[in-house]
């Protein structure tokens, strides 16, 4: 069962909290604070295999969690950080969050963290200072992130084969690879995309053969644009049309329009024609056939006279391919080393900048005025903040005054018992 589009749930671990102890040693007289850290999180991490070729693991899991941090523990011991949840997926996967790619895996052995582990709290042998001889603070680990994720699976091949259904695109990379996909004299024979490699001289190519589109296909019609992903990677198209058609222009023009209504940047991309199932046609018919196709193809697309089962035409087929294909990887790598030549300084926030920047905004709620404090930093010490510690609450003041915010929400209006809100908890301006 092929299997290239798939949602799962996505949890990395929590971090362990921090530990509140004091030492209690015989001889030693008011022994000091010396709760330890918890541990970091365990990160999600997927990374890309050759060895998959579909999602529908993720079909029978749909649940991915890393282990989370232990807390510390007296002596200053750190909690154990949680192991990284290292999960395989077949290269050419999209990992996307809320609609938006967060990942896009394209080679073998690449590695992406797709979500990150909470870092663990401190525990009270952090805090411990000069007029702060017995802290009973510790902070709480941080939540890993969790979401939703929609993966989706793009075949990357050097070539994709694309025509009408029983245009003979199964037979041809039978024929010309390693590939054995279902054959039969009907349309729709081909359900699934399918991967083969074909040799030619001394090289190779990679070749993915999509079911057939039909007119309407963009829209879903037939199998639909379920597949078309599948040659949106593609460095070559190979357009195989029935020698036989009544109508072979109208045949490649419609593919070419399906093309491009899916994505424009599809008709752009180097094609190939051939002409399938010539074996038993009059050099005169195929001429013919091959002159209808040249009057409405693109003037350097080449046009190729072949028979899969006959053997016909195939190493000349291979070799333009090959030579395409070669063309696009050396100007893809031009363009790519023009990129990091070009790359010039971005003017904005720096990170340090972007983190200790925040914001602060007042509502109403049903009577009550709220003052919502936004930003990095604040937001990733509020994470941290046992609310139901008055010590650690009152810490969480102290950090609001030190970088201006408290300043900030006395000019807009705040007094002593304002509700004041950071990352979803609440509570008041002032200690009570």
């Amino acid at each position: 069962m092929f299997v290239d589009t798939a949602k799962v749930f996505i949890q990395a671990g929590k971090g362990g909290d921090g530990a509140v102890s004091f030492r209690h040693e015989i001889y030693v007289d008011k022994g000091g604070p010396d709760g330890g850290d918890g541990g970091k999180g365990g990160d999600v991490i997927f990374k890309a295999t050759d060895n998959l070729n579909t999602l529908i693991d993720f079909r029978y899991k749909p649940e991915l969690k890393a282990e989370n941090g232990t807390n510390g523990s007296k002596a200053k011991r750190t909690g154990r950080s949680g192991a990284d949840l290292v999960v395989k997926v077949p290269v050419g996967t999209i990992v996307k969050r809320d609609d938006t790619v967060i990942a896009d895996l394209t080679h073998h052995d690449q590695e992406v963290v797709v979500a990150m582990g909470g870092d663990g709290g401190f525990g009270n042998a952090h805090f411990k200072s000069s007029v702060r001889q017995t802290p009973r603070i510790a902070e709480i680990g941080e939540l890993g992130d969790t979401y939703e994720a929609e993966l989706e699976l793009k075949l990357l091949a050097d070539v994709g084969l694309v025509g009408f259904p029983n245009a003979g695109k199964s037979t041809f990379l039978s024929v010309v690879s390693n590939a054995r996909p279902e054959i039969a004299d009907y349309a729709f024979t081909t359900l699934t995309p399918n991967l083969g490699v074909a040799d030619i001289d001394d090289g190779s190519l990679l070749i993915a053969d999509i079911p057939g589109l039909i007119e309407g296909a963009s829209d879903g019609k037939g199998l639909g644009d379920a597949f078309l992903r599948h040659v949106e990677r593609t460095s070559v198209l190979l357009h195989l049309i029935d020698a036989y058609t009544d109508d072979i222009a109208a045949a490649y023009t419609t593919i070419r329009r399906e093309l491009e209504l899916y994505s424009p940047e599809l008709v752009d991309r180097p094609e190939i024609i051939a002409l399938t199932k010539t074996e038993g046609l009059d050099e005169e018919i195929i001429a013919m056939q091959t002159e209808a196709v040249r009057a409405v193809a693109l003037s350097d697309a080449p046009v190729f006279a072949i028979s899969a089962t006959a053997h016909k035409g195939l190493k000349e087929v291979l070799r333009a391919l090959r030579k395409e294909v070669s063309q696009v990887r050396d100007r893809v790598a031009e363009e790519t080393d023009s990129d990091d030549a070009a790359d010039l300084p971005v003017i904005g926030l720096t990170d340090a900048q972007r983190e200790n920047a925040w914001s602060v905004t007042v509502s109403d709620e049903d009577g009550m005025t709220i003052y919502e404090v936004t930003g990095d930093k604040i937001e990733k010490f509020a994470r941290r903040t046992d609310f139901d510690n008055f010590e650690g609450l009152n810490r969480l003041r102290d950090i609001m005054k030190k970088l201006g915010i408290s300043h900030e929400l006395t000019r807009k209006g705040a007094t002593g018992e304002s509700i004041i809100r950071i990352h979803g908890r609440d509570f008041t301006f002032l200690e009570q």
